[in-house]
């Protein structure tokens, strides 16, 4: 999950309605952050916009099939922003894309979104965001048959 109190802009208005939607989602509301979700998507006038909402909309989603579907316009919307904006998503699009195929039952490519995931962890801000996403990417390794790393420098999941 893209951590909205450190990497986004509150100011934009996508960004707002998934605010709003992850606070309805702890509340229990989960029509609702649904809903509110599918108004960002709708919302969305660029691909940072999109990139934002589609990460939220893949939370609510019916099968797994179709979390995998809405987790993959994340990274392909990222990749169009071109700029750094988006630079400290790509951790956590990773592990979404990783947990999904995981649902799937297709190890491969989850542990393939893990390793990616783990190469970007040092663009994730340090804070509790940034340890919760660090033990979900060293969960989806280890649950991926990734083995305990030899030393320190070869643990794909180190903090800087």
């Amino acid at each position: 999950m893209i951590d909205m109190a450190e990497d986004l802009d509150t100011g934009n208005p996508v960004v707002r309605l998934c605010a709003r939607g992850m606070a309805a989602e702890t509340e229990g509301r989960t029509d609702e952050a649904r809903a509110l979700f599918l108004r960002a998507w709708e919302a969305a006038e660029d691909d940072y916009d999109a990139c934002v909402a589609a990460h939220y909309v893949a939370r609510h989603q019916r099968t797994a099939r179709e979390t995998l579907r809405w987790n993959q316009v994340c990274p392909d919307r990222a990749d169009r922003v071109g700029d750094d904006r988006v630079r400290g998503f790509y951790a956590s699009l990773h592990g979404a894309m990783g947990r999904a195929h995981l649902e799937l039952g297709a190890p491969g490519p989850a542990r393939q979104h893990f390793l990616r995931a783990a190469e970007r962890l040092a663009e994730v801000p340090q804070g509790p965001y940034g340890d919760w996403l660090r033990l979900c990417v060293a969960r989806g390794l280890r649950d991926t048959g990734e083995t305990a790393a030899s030393t320190a420098a070869d643990d794909p999941v180190r903090t800087r």
